[in-house]
């Protein structure tokens, strides 16, 4: 018998959900290819570990781009490896559900919809992240009661308020992780004449990052290269500057929330208050961005337990919905069959 599995196909980081089993599988969405034969080296956190370390016939690639594939063919064979590597010989094709952005234009789901085919699915199901998000946060979607949701991947950032299985109204913008590391790469680069990689602005992001200032400084010892000398240099950081170095992203993310706050029927305006603005993705574990936005906002704001995990277990809890949306007498959000 064939299990239904959930996938949150992200920028930065790929879940696989197994009905009766839970979250089986938490990679990085990296591939390594070998650019002459352009076979696949390897996948994951064994790719992962060789960002910026390989020699020249060897191509570490994130082939998701901004929530969306930008390399049909490497998101194939990653897709491939990992429902190997998480279900095994799948004797029977199982259905499978993924998020997407909200954002998604028709071709990129169609793109989506195609590689889970082609990886081994019976039906391809759809779901918006931001309902997988608010659904993986425990929150009953199906009241006529609006929840404001901020799901903050690698790539994009979807702010949504939803009520009765839909959403009302929502925004969409190209600004997660990812540009959170471009800032502070800027930022190195800009004020210390030193370049960085993306691994280690993902360290400093993850032990200095702050949204606003810490109520204790914080400090991490860095090494890059000079642009002045070419020479290594050491560094050292403070999550102050973080705070600086991120005001870019984190406005853009605010701006956001405030546009969809704006387009709120007055109606669930009131429950939002009473409720207050959800924080998921690995982007709301930035310090203080949640006290940020209740400041910016006048609405408090928390961060979901499992915040990294939300859209997953949400794509994952919706399998038990499979059955109603085949016979055609549910269809939350945008969640969709296609053959």
């Amino acid at each position: 018998m064939s299990r239904d599995i959930a996938i949150d196909l992200g920028t930065a980081t790929v879940l696989v959900y197994v009905k009766g089993r839970g979250i089986v599988l938490e990679e990085p969405s990296v591939v390594a290819i070998d650019k002459v034969t352009d076979r696949v080296i390897c996948v994951g956190r064994e790719a992962q570990q060789m960002l910026g370390r390989t020699p020249q016939n060897i191509d570490v690639v994130r082939p998701l781009r901004d929530g969306v594939i930008s390399r049909y063919d490497v998101t194939l064979q990653m897709l491939r490896h990992f429902l190997a590597k998480s279900c095994g010989n799948m004797l029977i094709r199982p259905r499978m559900m993924i998020c997407i952005p909200s954002s998604i234009t028709e071709v990129e789901e169609r793109a989506v919809v195609d590689a889970a085919n082609q990886a081994g699915a019976r039906k391809t199901y759809l779901i918006e992240e931001p309902m997988a998000a608010a659904i993986g946060a425990d929150i009953d979607v199906s009241m006529p009661n609006g929840n404001l949701i901020v799901d903050i991947g690698g790539g994009t950032t979807d702010v949504a308020l939803i009520s009765l299985n839909n959403i009302v109204a929502s925004e969409s913008i190209k600004v997660g992780g990812d540009k959170f590391d471009e800032a502070i790469v800027r930022y190195v680069r800009r004020k210390y004449s030193v370049l960085v990689g993306d691994r280690t602005a993902e360290e400093i992001k993850v032990h200095i990052g702050s949204a606003c200032p810490r109520p204790e400084e914080k400090y991490i010892n860095v090494k890059g290269r000079c642009q002045t000398q070419g020479l290594p240099k050491a560094i050292r950081l403070c999550a102050s500057e973080m705070t600086v170095a991120l005001d870019e992203p984190v406005s853009a993310i605010i701006e956001a929330v405030c546009s969809v706050v704006e387009k709120t029927p007055p109606e669930l305006v009131g429950d939002v208050l009473a409720n207050g603005i959800v924080m998921t993705g690995g982007g709301s574990l930035v310090s203080g961005f949640d006290k940020l936005v209740t400041a910016r906002t006048g609405i408090h704001t928390t961060v979901a337990d499992d915040a990294i995990s939300c859209v997953g277990l949400g794509t994952g809890k919706s399998l038990d919905s499979l059955n109603a949306m085949q016979d055609g007498t549910m269809n939350l959000s945008r969640r969709k069959q296609m053959n």
